[in-house]
Protein backbone atom coordinates (compact mmCIF):
# COMPACT_ATOMS: atom_id res chain seq x y z
CA UNK A 1 0.00 0.00 0.00
CA UNK A 2 1.34 3.22 -1.51
CA UNK A 3 0.45 6.78 0.01
CA UNK A 4 -0.09 9.50 -2.54
CA UNK A 5 -0.90 13.07 -1.70
CA UNK A 6 -3.67 15.03 -3.68
CA UNK A 7 -2.22 17.52 -6.52
CA UNK A 8 -2.23 20.75 -6.19
CA UNK A 9 -3.80 21.97 -10.15
CA UNK A 10 -6.85 20.37 -10.98
CA UNK A 11 -7.27 19.11 -14.60
CA UNK A 12 -10.01 19.44 -16.82
CA UNK A 13 -13.78 18.60 -16.22
CA UNK A 14 -14.39 15.49 -15.84
CA UNK A 15 -16.75 13.45 -18.35
CA UNK A 16 -16.84 9.55 -18.41
CA UNK A 17 -15.29 8.03 -21.37
CA UNK A 18 -17.13 5.88 -23.62
CA UNK A 19 -17.18 3.21 -21.25
CA UNK A 20 -18.14 -0.63 -21.97
CA UNK A 21 -22.07 -1.38 -20.27
CA UNK A 22 -20.74 -3.77 -17.80
CA UNK A 23 -17.88 -1.12 -16.15
CA UNK A 24 -18.52 -1.19 -12.55
CA UNK A 25 -17.17 1.68 -10.57
CA UNK A 26 -17.78 1.12 -6.33
CA UNK A 27 -18.24 3.52 -4.09
CA UNK A 28 -18.22 2.66 -0.32
CA UNK A 29 -18.45 5.11 2.39
CA UNK A 30 -16.96 3.84 5.78
CA UNK A 31 -18.64 2.34 8.71
CA UNK A 32 -20.68 3.68 11.63
CA UNK A 33 -18.37 6.15 13.69
CA UNK A 34 -19.77 8.30 17.01
CA UNK A 35 -19.64 11.31 15.33
CA UNK A 36 -21.70 9.56 11.95
CA UNK A 37 -24.24 8.67 14.34
CA UNK A 38 -24.70 12.12 16.33
CA UNK A 39 -24.72 14.15 13.11
CA UNK A 40 -21.45 15.38 13.83
CA UNK A 41 -19.65 16.82 10.71
CA UNK A 42 -16.44 14.44 10.52
CA UNK A 43 -13.19 15.71 7.99
CA UNK A 44 -9.80 15.06 9.35
CA UNK A 45 -10.75 14.18 13.09
CA UNK A 46 -9.43 10.37 13.04
CA UNK A 47 -12.19 8.31 14.58
CA UNK A 48 -12.32 4.44 14.95
CA UNK A 49 -15.61 2.78 13.85
CA UNK A 50 -18.07 1.86 16.00
CA UNK A 51 -18.68 -1.67 17.04
CA UNK A 52 -21.98 -1.45 14.67
CA UNK A 53 -19.45 0.46 12.23
CA UNK A 54 -16.98 -2.52 12.23
CA UNK A 55 -20.01 -5.30 11.80
CA UNK A 56 -21.63 -2.96 8.96
CA UNK A 57 -17.68 -3.00 7.40
CA UNK A 58 -17.49 -6.55 7.61
CA UNK A 59 -21.23 -7.53 6.27
CA UNK A 60 -19.77 -5.95 2.75
CA UNK A 61 -17.63 -8.73 2.63
CA UNK A 62 -20.71 -10.68 0.48
CA UNK A 63 -21.52 -8.14 -1.44
CA UNK A 64 -18.17 -7.28 -2.47
CA UNK A 65 -16.74 -10.95 -3.10
CA UNK A 66 -17.51 -11.81 -6.36
CA UNK A 67 -16.07 -7.71 -7.15
CA UNK A 68 -12.21 -8.91 -8.28
CA UNK A 69 -11.30 -5.37 -8.96
CA UNK A 70 -8.16 -4.30 -10.83
CA UNK A 71 -8.28 -1.29 -8.74
CA UNK A 72 -9.22 -0.12 -4.77
CA UNK A 73 -8.39 3.83 -3.73
CA UNK A 74 -8.83 4.52 0.09
CA UNK A 75 -8.54 7.58 1.71
CA UNK A 76 -6.62 7.72 4.44
CA UNK A 77 -8.48 8.58 7.43
CA UNK A 78 -8.76 5.29 9.87
CA UNK A 79 -12.20 4.69 9.18
CA UNK A 80 -12.28 4.42 5.44
CA UNK A 81 -8.75 1.82 5.72
CA UNK A 82 -10.63 -0.33 8.29
CA UNK A 83 -13.68 -0.57 6.45
CA UNK A 84 -11.69 -1.55 3.58
CA UNK A 85 -9.97 -4.11 5.76
CA UNK A 86 -12.83 -5.71 7.31
CA UNK A 87 -14.51 -5.73 3.60
CA UNK A 88 -11.97 -8.13 2.94
CA UNK A 89 -10.69 -5.37 0.39
CA UNK A 90 -6.71 -4.67 -0.52
CA UNK A 91 -5.97 -1.58 -0.89
CA UNK A 92 -3.64 -0.25 -3.79
CA UNK A 93 -3.35 3.20 -2.64
CA UNK A 94 -4.86 5.47 -0.04
CA UNK A 95 -4.59 8.99 -1.13
CA UNK A 96 -6.07 12.48 0.07
CA UNK A 97 -8.14 13.00 -3.11
CA UNK A 98 -10.73 10.76 -1.58
CA UNK A 99 -10.72 12.43 2.10
CA UNK A 100 -13.93 13.87 3.23
CA UNK A 101 -14.90 17.58 2.52
CA UNK A 102 -13.09 19.67 4.80
CA UNK A 103 -15.75 21.57 7.39
CA UNK A 104 -12.90 23.70 8.42
CA UNK A 105 -14.91 25.59 11.52
CA UNK A 106 -18.04 23.19 10.93
CA UNK A 107 -15.39 20.09 11.89
CA UNK A 108 -17.28 18.56 14.71
CA UNK A 109 -20.43 20.16 14.60
CA UNK A 110 -24.03 19.18 13.63
CA UNK A 111 -26.13 20.64 10.91
CA UNK A 112 -28.60 21.92 13.49
CA UNK A 113 -26.34 23.62 15.58
CA UNK A 114 -24.87 25.61 12.60
CA UNK A 115 -28.60 26.53 11.17
CA UNK A 116 -29.14 27.80 15.01
CA UNK A 117 -26.57 30.23 13.46
CA UNK A 118 -26.91 30.18 10.01
CA UNK A 119 -30.62 29.43 8.93
CA UNK A 120 -31.14 26.87 5.88
CA UNK A 121 -27.61 25.88 6.02
CA UNK A 122 -26.04 23.48 3.93
CA UNK A 123 -22.53 22.52 2.74
CA UNK A 124 -23.71 22.23 -0.81
CA UNK A 125 -24.55 25.88 -0.87
CA UNK A 126 -23.29 27.77 1.63
CA UNK A 127 -19.57 25.84 2.32
CA UNK A 128 -17.99 26.21 5.43
CA UNK A 129 -15.53 28.97 6.93
CA UNK A 130 -11.84 27.87 6.26
CA UNK A 131 -13.37 24.93 4.52
CA UNK A 132 -12.68 23.53 1.50
CA UNK A 133 -15.34 25.00 -1.32
CA UNK A 134 -16.87 23.32 -3.66
CA UNK A 135 -14.54 23.99 -6.89
CA UNK A 136 -12.05 22.56 -4.39
CA UNK A 137 -14.23 19.25 -3.89
CA UNK A 138 -15.06 18.99 -7.92
CA UNK A 139 -11.29 18.99 -8.72
CA UNK A 140 -10.97 16.54 -6.36
CA UNK A 141 -13.33 14.80 -7.42
CA UNK A 142 -12.61 14.84 -11.64
CA UNK A 143 -9.15 13.33 -10.31
CA UNK A 144 -10.28 10.16 -8.73
CA UNK A 145 -12.76 9.58 -11.47
CA UNK A 146 -10.76 10.13 -14.26
CA UNK A 147 -8.01 7.53 -12.36
CA UNK A 148 -10.71 5.25 -12.25
CA UNK A 149 -12.17 5.49 -15.33
CA UNK A 150 -8.65 5.13 -17.08
CA UNK A 151 -8.74 1.42 -15.64
CA UNK A 152 -12.93 0.57 -15.86
CA UNK A 153 -12.15 -0.98 -19.59
CA UNK A 154 -10.29 -3.96 -17.27
CA UNK A 155 -12.22 -4.34 -14.62
CA UNK A 156 -14.12 -3.20 -11.63
CA UNK A 157 -12.44 -0.50 -9.46
CA UNK A 158 -13.64 0.68 -6.05
CA UNK A 159 -13.27 3.72 -3.83
CA UNK A 160 -13.39 3.47 -0.02
CA UNK A 161 -14.24 7.03 1.88
CA UNK A 162 -16.87 9.53 2.76
CA UNK A 163 -20.54 10.50 3.00
CA UNK A 164 -20.30 14.08 1.78
CA UNK A 165 -17.48 13.28 -0.84
CA UNK A 166 -18.94 9.85 -1.84
CA UNK A 167 -22.43 12.12 -3.33
CA UNK A 168 -19.89 14.39 -4.71
CA UNK A 169 -18.39 11.90 -6.80
CA UNK A 170 -22.11 10.53 -7.72
CA UNK A 171 -23.12 13.41 -8.92
CA UNK A 172 -20.28 14.45 -11.18
CA UNK A 173 -20.18 11.07 -12.81
CA UNK A 174 -23.49 11.63 -14.29
CA UNK A 175 -22.12 15.24 -15.02
CA UNK A 176 -23.74 17.36 -12.66
CA UNK A 177 -22.04 20.03 -10.43
CA UNK A 178 -21.10 19.40 -6.82
CA UNK A 179 -24.08 20.63 -5.82
CA UNK A 180 -25.78 17.54 -7.22
CA UNK A 181 -25.07 15.43 -4.34
CA UNK A 182 -27.45 16.75 -1.93
CA UNK A 183 -29.94 14.33 -3.53
CA UNK A 184 -27.75 11.83 -3.17
CA UNK A 185 -28.48 10.16 0.32
CA UNK A 186 -25.79 7.49 1.82
CA UNK A 187 -25.78 5.63 4.46
CA UNK A 188 -22.74 4.41 6.25
CA UNK A 189 -21.22 1.19 4.41
CA UNK A 190 -24.08 1.44 2.05
CA UNK A 191 -22.45 1.14 -0.88
CA UNK A 192 -23.69 2.08 -4.71
CA UNK A 193 -22.52 1.38 -8.29
CA UNK A 194 -21.75 3.63 -10.99
CA UNK A 195 -21.48 2.66 -14.85
CA UNK A 196 -22.35 3.17 -18.07
CA UNK A 197 -25.10 2.57 -20.68
CA UNK A 198 -24.67 2.95 -24.36
CA UNK A 199 -21.37 5.16 -23.47
CA UNK A 200 -23.44 7.58 -21.23
CA UNK A 201 -22.14 7.53 -17.76
CA UNK A 202 -24.84 6.19 -15.07
CA UNK A 203 -25.91 5.87 -11.57
CA UNK A 204 -26.62 1.79 -11.89
CA UNK A 205 -27.28 1.13 -7.62
CA UNK A 206 -27.45 4.05 -5.14
CA UNK A 207 -27.21 3.50 -1.34
CA UNK A 208 -27.73 -0.06 -1.22
CA UNK A 209 -28.47 -1.36 2.18
CA UNK A 210 -25.96 -2.63 4.22
CA UNK A 211 -26.66 -6.20 5.59
CA UNK A 212 -25.58 -5.67 8.87
CA UNK A 213 -28.35 -2.81 9.39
Amino acid sequence: MTSVEAGSVSGPAFIAPGLPDDAQLWIVRHGETEWSASGQHTSITDLPLTEAGEKQAAALRSLLADVHPVLVLSSPRKRAVDTARLAGLEVDEVTEDLAEWYYGEYEGRTTAEIRAEVPNWSIWTHGAPDGETAAQIEARADRVLTRAAERLPEGSVVLVGHGHFSRALGARWIELPVSGGAHLLLGTAAPSILGAQYGASVIVRWNLPNPAV
